[in-house]
């Protein structure tokens, strides 16, 4: 294992190389800003120097192009303060012209609205002698119908004169009435034609001052846009000779840098700043300090024996190749499995923990413990030989799998899951006589001739025949394929797990008959695909159905049904029995239907007893 040492003793030098590089990039980069610093600050000590002589010179060159440069920004620095002062003064001016015609406007703003106002008089006044004329008019047409009425009445009333008399007085008087209204209404028409005709000239006037402030307004705005444009260019020619002035600084730096590191190797420190030629020394130690640690660690490096090293890289390949292969595999295993074949075709899962719980089994056992202890060797079938465990106190849950086998018989695989460990009993049967010991890939089965148990989990146990619990073996290795069983009907049959003491389900419904007693109804069993039912055995019992449909239209057909008649639909198999007591709840999702529903006692306990009614060997009497 040497190699190991000698990899990871490589890996330690590699970290601290990294790090001495990176701490020596520092350095230098440091360093040479301390060398131009210096540089800087002791150009006029270099001058003394023949071997700085050209960086003396390039210096000057670039100090005059950077002179030219900041006369070239001072001059656009000036020009750009002329246009902000020229923009605050056409400010001004607009403001001022602005405020000008604003007072030349407001006296004939007044004289408009007096004018508007007098308009409007004149209007309302024509107006009244207009109404004033229809008015005589109406009157006079009035009384010329009166007139006629009254000469046309037969007979004639006997006041006949006085009244035509009077109309006729009346009548006479509306000409002068109406030849004053219109002398009245000649006057008005002329004063509202003359209204009118100030209040167009005022008008006209108001509409001048406007387009006069209009016209100002849009020459100020004029020469503000092109100040605007001026500026900008201003400032982008700025922009430019600030980013050339920085530009001609960094080419500077190279001769500083040069400079710097001459006094510095002279030991001549600029008299306004001695500090600088201290900083450079210290990086410069500092630099080969980290170049000789890194020279040193180049040899450790170099000392090691390369064929341990190849190993070992060898060896770290394999194990991340082999982590690639079995990480996917462990994630992609399901938390919660049922390993059981995957030509399964019914389940039956007994929570056994539950089953002593609940009110109905307790009730049962103690009115008909006869009875019941018969209903619990059925349920639990070849569980009851399990040895050492007593079924009722220490196992949780008893699943038993059907499926038929190739000559038409009927096979069980049946799984006990335990409390807790189960090595006590592995250590009983290792110790018992009359057991035959025979593992598959490392895994040991425990058989007699009629009787087999294997251990597939920390707390599971495969039992039965030989011949099950060699395949529920192979299936846990992984030889034989298992049954993966998913989907949203399984889910949610396993969600019922801590609450339901009996489970049962099937692939293929109408195979149950060939499991268990008729249940169900054969019109129930062949619309289904997949056929789940759990019982709760609680005081009410309460059960829970759930069919997968060919399609979600089958799912609302058949939900249709069994609301309009579930009797037909809900009832115990050849038997007046039905599943509900009270009008069940249904729901469908897609092609899933569930159906839940209160469970009379009587024919809870008739489902437990046809349930518990298998096909299967019956069990043998526990060791």
């Amino acid at each position: 294992m040497s190699f190991i040492r000698t990899g990871l003793r490589e890996i330690g030098l590699k970290v601290r190389r990294q790090k001495t590089r990176m701490a020596l990039r520092h350095e230098k980069r440091v360093l040479q800003r301390a060398e131009i610093a210096l540089g800087r600050e002791g150009t006029s000590q270099a001058v003394n120097f023949p071997e700085v002589r050209n960086e003396i010179v390039a210096l000057k060159k670039l100090e005059q192009e950077q002179r030219e440069v900041g006369v070239r920004i001072s001059q656009i620095d000036e020009g750009l303060k002329q246009i902000e002062a020229q923009r605050q003064q056409n400010a001004t001016e607009q403001s001022e012209a602005l405020a000008a015609l604003d007072e030349e406007k407001k006296p004939l703003f007044e004289r408009r609205n007096d004018a508007k106002t007098a308009a409007d008089l004149c209007n309302r006044e024509l107006m009244g002698v207009e109404r004033r004329l229809q008015d005589n008019d109406a009157a006079d047409r009035e009384l010329l119908q009166k007139l006629a009425e009254l000469q046309a009445r037969v007979p004639p009333p006997d006041d006949l004169d006085a009244q035509t008399a009077a109309l006729s007085s009346r009548r006479a008087q509306l000409p002068e009435q109406r030849a004053e209204v219109s002398r009245a209404r000649m006057g008005s028409a002329e004063a509202c034609r003359t209204a009118k005709e100030k209040l167009q000239q005022h008008q006209a006037e108001l509409d001048e001052i406007d387009k006069k402030i209009a016209a100002v307004r849009s020459e100020f705005e004029a020469r503000d846009r092109a100040l605007n444009e001026t500026s900008r260019a201003q400032q982008d020619a700025l922009k430019e000779a600030r980013a050339q002035h920085q530009t001609v600084e960094e080419r500077k730096n190279p001769a500083y840098l040069n400079i710097g590191r001459h006094l510095a190797t002279q030991g001549i420190a600029p008299p306004n700043a001695p500090h600088l030629l201290e900083d450079v020394q210290r990086h410069r130690a500092a630099v080969e300090r980290h170049s000789q640690h890194k020279a040193e660690l180049a040899v450790l490096s170099s000392q090691i024996d390369k064929q341990e090293l190849r190993k070992f890289y060898f060896s770290i390949l394999s194990v991340l190749v082999l982590l690639a292969i079995i990480l996917p595999l462990v994630f992609q295993t399901p938390a919660r499995r049922e390993w059981l074949p995957h030509e399964t075709e019914a389940i039956l899962s007994v929570n056994t923990e539950q089953l002593q719980r609940d009110e109905l089994p307790k009730r049962w056992a103690k009115d008909q413990a006869e009875e019941w202890q018969k209903i619990w060797s059925g349920l639990t079938a070849s569980a009851q030989r399990t040895p050492v465990l007593n079924l009722p106190r220490d196992t949780i849950r008893v699943t038993r799998a059907m499926t038929t086998g190739p000559a038409g018989g009927i096979r069980e695989f049946v799984l006990v899951q335990a409390r807790g460990d189960v090595t006590p009993v592995m250590r009983s049967v290792e110790q018992e006589q009359g057991y035959e010991r025979r593992p598959i890939s490392g895994l040991p089965i425990y058989l007699r001739p009629d009787f087999a148990l294997a251990r597939v989990g920390p707390r599971t146990l495969a039992v039965g025949a030989p011949s099950e619990v060699q395949e529920l073996v192979k299936v846990r290795l992984g030889i034989t394929q298992d049954l993966k069983i998913t989907g949203t009907l399984f889910d949610s049959f396993q969600a019922l797990d801590r609450e339901t003491a009996v489970r049962l389900i099937s692939s293929d419904p109408p195979s149950l008959a060939r499991f268990f007693s008729p249940i169900f109804s054969k019109e129930l069993l062949d619309s289904a695909q997949i056929l789940g039912l759990s019982l709760t055995l609680q005081n009410p019992v309460r059960g829970r159905l759930l069919l997968k449909m060919k399609t979600p239209k089958n799912a609302e057909d058949l939900a249709r049904k069994v609301r309009d008649d579930p009797q037909h639909w809900l009832r115990i198999a050849e038997s007046d029995a039905l599943l509900y007591a009270q009008a069940p709840e249904v729901i469908t999702a897609g092609a899933d239907l569930e159906i839940r529903f209160p469970v009379p006692t009587d024919s809870a306990r008739l489902l437990l007893q046809r349930v518990a009614k298998s096909n299967a060997p019956p069990a043998l009497a526990g060791n």
